[in-house]
């Protein structure tokens, strides 16, 4: 309601601003931009082509996040990566996602439950030795369903930053990671339970996919 009383140029520069926030932050995820490494602003505005204001609220919201680390006369830094945090992050997401799932199971309307189907179509699909990138892009597209189909902006929203950390995790280990396309394929029994509308056989199938998720990083870093 307020943003479609804002002018022109302030909608514009806040859609910059998420879009920034969004590719700064697959960068980010995605260890391309190294932990650690300082930020350079202009850097990242010739390669994104954003200006400095887009640029500038993304990473205040990503250091929010914890994605960033502000140091004043410094400046920012990607934040490091600690594998010592995976069993806080374990702890959290054994809570939320658990519930997530739940909630997604008894929450679906016929447009989730779609998707649901569609995304169970793609693992069904799965072939031999699958594209690393792509199977980490449906592990992310499944989780983001689950949290969309709560029906609830504040545990989506909190999901997602702590996904986003695990995540980071997960792609520090990829290269060590030999059952990768099992960890994705086990989501199967978490979607058909969500299909189905099985609030407890979803949380249940959330709840080992977050203890195996956090037993493989372990066993393989």
């Amino acid at each position: 309601m307020i943003l479609a009383a804002l002018p022109s140029r302030v909608k514009s520069n806040l859609s910059q601003s998420d879009e920034a926030y969004n590719q700064i932050r697959s960068m980010i995820v995605s260890l391309e931009l190294e932990p650690g490494s300082l930020i350079n602003e202009s850097e990242l505005m010739d390669r994104l082509g954003f200006g400095r204001t887009p640029i500038r609220e993304a990473l205040r919201t990503l250091a929010g996040e914890k994605l960033v680390d502000v140091y004043p006369r410094r400046g920012m830094f990607v934040a490091s990566v600690d594998v010592q945090n995976l069993s806080s992050i374990s702890e959290v997401r054994a809570v939320l996602e658990i519930k997530a799932a739940s909630l997604a199971a008894q929450r679906s309307t016929p447009e989730d439950r779609e998707t649901t189907i569609a995304l169970i179509a793609e693992i069904d699909a799965i072939k031999g030795a699958p594209n690393m990138k792509k199977l980490i892009q449906l592990d992310q597209r499944i989780h983001r369903h689950i949290y969309k189909s709560t029906h609830n902006s504040f545990l989506e929203t909190s999901l997602e930053q702590y996904y986003g950390h695990a995540l980071r995790i997960w792609f520090l280990a990829l290269d060590r990671v030999e059952d990768l396309s099992e960890a994705v394929i086990e989501h199967r029994a978490l979607l058909i339970a969500i299909r189905d509308s099985d609030s407890d056989g979803a949380a249940k199938a959330m709840r080992d996919h977050v203890e195996g998720f956090e037993g493989s990083i372990r066993k393989n870093l």
